[in-house]
């Protein structure tokens, strides 16, 4: 028996990933690019986590914003926030990180097949739901329709432009996008991504919706969603605040009780709606 099969890797020892590729994406998030320094994929699904730490800063959750069909690297988009982030962007290609993950619960993706999609994403919302829509634009044969909403306070906001493009570009996709701000020559949609419901058409039987983003957001999108008739249980969100060791053991993510890091962070409404917490 080898020594690795004795002693398999644990989830508390960090497993080195050197950055191969950094991009700023905007003033405060830039994309990392990672692969493992022993060439192993990562094996996420969309809407897990890594626990990522900077030796002599420290560590923190960050959500894995690639999609798993491209196993020889994933990637993470981080926004100045904290020590570690911080330190993070003063990193360049070359540097070593320490990783630990996959972690957390993703979407149930497979359980979503032969329906409709409703993605809706607010701010860094997108970032957890890149991976979902480019997992299901992949096996776009086995979901029906797909509309996805975007909502940004400024037009500089806006993350993944050149994915963007792409989901506009195709004729298989509805995605809308929409500022709160407008710049001088915007010409797209103003308004609260919530300004989209009114001219939906969805059938909310065959549709599951898929929503990351701040909590004032949840709180009109879900009060939207009951208003066009979706069930509790067709309805799905990411719940990433307040996350710390990525484990359960710290117990800094606890909902009334549910810890966010091992029980989620993705649930659907009908697992948290009673939860007091749950939505601010």
């Amino acid at each position: 028996m080898r020594p690795e099969q004795l002693h398999p890797q644990s989830i508390y020892t960090p497993k080195p990933a050197c950055i191969v590729k950094t991009q700023a994406l905007t003033a405060n998030e830039r994309l990392f690019r990672l692969q493992f320094v022993d060439g192993s994929p990562l094996g996420h699904q969309p809407g897990q986590f890594v626990e990522v730490s900077v030796l002599g800063v420290g560590e923190a959750p960050l959500t894995i914003t690639s999609s798993p069909r491209q196993p020889d690297y994933f990637e993470l988009c981080v926004r100045r926030v904290g020590n570690v982030t911080n330190a993070l962007h003063e990193l360049s290609e070359g540097a070593v990180l320490g990783i630990r993950g996959p972690l957390g619960r993703g979407f149930p993706l497979a359980e979503f097949q032969r329906q409709n999609l409703l993605i809706i994403a607010g701010g860094i919302g997108i970032i957890p739901l890149r991976p979902v829509i480019e997992h299901v634009l992949s096996e776009r044969d086995k979901f029906k329709d797909i509309t996805i909403l975007y909502g940004v306070k400024h037009p500089d906001e806006r993350l993944f432009r050149d994915d963007i493009a792409c989901w506009e570009g195709r004729e298989d996709v509805d995605f809308r996008l929409t500022v709160d701000r407008p710049m001088e020559g915007w010409a797209g949609h103003v308004g609260v991504v919530t300004t989209f419901f009114p001219k939906l058409n969805i059938d909310p039987l065959n549709t599951v919706a898929i929503i990351v983003g701040p909590p004032i957001m949840y709180k009109f999108v879900l009060l939207g969603l009951s208003h066009k008739g979706f069930a509790d249980q067709k309805v799905f969100m990411s719940f990433e605040r307040r996350m710390k060791c990525g484990v359960g053991k710290c117990g800094h993510c606890q909902i009334n009780g549910v810890l966010t890091c091992r029980q989620g962070p993705t649930f659907s409404y009908a697992e948290i709606k009673d939860l007091r917490e749950a939505i601010g």
